[in-house]
């Protein structure tokens, strides 16, 4: 189902573009003084907070398919037992059925739409907890570092990584926010104000 994949490719492409961060070449060059870089995937992907994030939103992408699997088994069911004995069955009959069989179809579509949204909603806010945690945090660093300019890693090719605070910005992230609890969160009403009107 789509929620699952949703999820488990939120969390893969955290460590995919973590895992293929920088490789330092063997001469970085020179350190540029008062430059500084940061990388905030791998921050996401290498936090204890981060990883417990990746860690939940991938049981709660779980849960939802074991919720959405009993629809899908039934519609299949059905729709094949109508395919098999439809032709014996009378027109009125037959229709009635396939609305039926057509309205739970909708009904499932609707249900995993609305869990998929969840999700979105739920990683959405956790990764906005960690970056309201890490703010403080580079801003000291910031000034520790006497940084004139703090870089995007992500619009850096090339760096000498002692200009990156990458990794004390980690370090510190995990003493501040160890780790984070949460449950699937329904999306605020006005936020599905769209999804209500359609009805």
């Amino acid at each position: 189902m789509k929620a699952l994949i949703i999820a488990a490719t939120a969390a893969a492409s955290l460590l995919a573009t973590a895992a293929s961060a920088q490789q330092a070449p063997a001469n970085p060059g020179p350190v540029i003084p008062g430059v500084c870089v940061y990388y905030n995937a791998r921050l996401l992907a290498q936090s204890s907070a981060g990883q417990a994030v990746e860690a939940r939103m991938q049981q709660l992408a779980q849960e939802v398919q074991g919720e959405l699997q009993p629809y899908a088994t039934q519609i299949q069911t059905e729709a094949q037992q109508l395919q098999t004995s439809g032709a014996s069955l009378p027109a009125d009959q037959l229709q009635q059925r396939r609305q039926a069989l057509q309205q739970r179809a909708q009904e499932a579509q609707q249900l995993e739409s609305t869990r998929e949204n969840e999700l979105r909603y739920t990683l959405g806010m956790q990764r906005q907890a960690i970056t309201e945690a890490v703010s403080p945090i580079l801003t000291a660093l910031y000034q520790e570092k006497g940084c004139g300019l703090l870089l995007d890693r992500e619009s850096v090719f090339m760096m000498n990584p002692a200009m990156d605070v990458t990794d004390l910005a980690i370090q510190r992230l995990n003493t501040a926010l160890p780790t984070l609890s949460f449950n699937r969160m329904p999306v605020p009403a006005q936020t599905q104000a769209q999804p209500a009107a359609a009805n």
